[in-house]
């Protein structure tokens, strides 16, 4: 994947797990570069647990949500 692609990906998915996660924004910057971490930390956790989603752009946007969750989930634990 290009970095214009992982870009995009993170963009949507930072931004969706935004959506997802009320409150817990970072704001336009910072969502993408969640998106991308997400992005990373779903693709080596989601194999290791044994779940295939496809190919594909939208299997990539839902992995990088899916990490990206996780990622603000944590970030507002520790914020408290």
């Amino acid at each position: 994947m290009g970095i214009i692609a992982a870009l995009i990906i993170g963009g949507i998915a930072g931004w969706l797990a935004g959506l997802i996660v009320r409150g817990a924004g970072f704001g336009v910057l910072g969502n993408i570069v969640i998106g991308i971490i997400g992005a990373l930390l779903a693709s080596w956790l989601l194999p290791q647990l044994g779940v295939n989603l496809g190919g594909g752009w939208v299997r990539d946007i839902i992995n990088a949500t899916i990490g990206a969750v996780i990622i603000l989930v944590i970030l507002s634990l520790i914020r408290r």
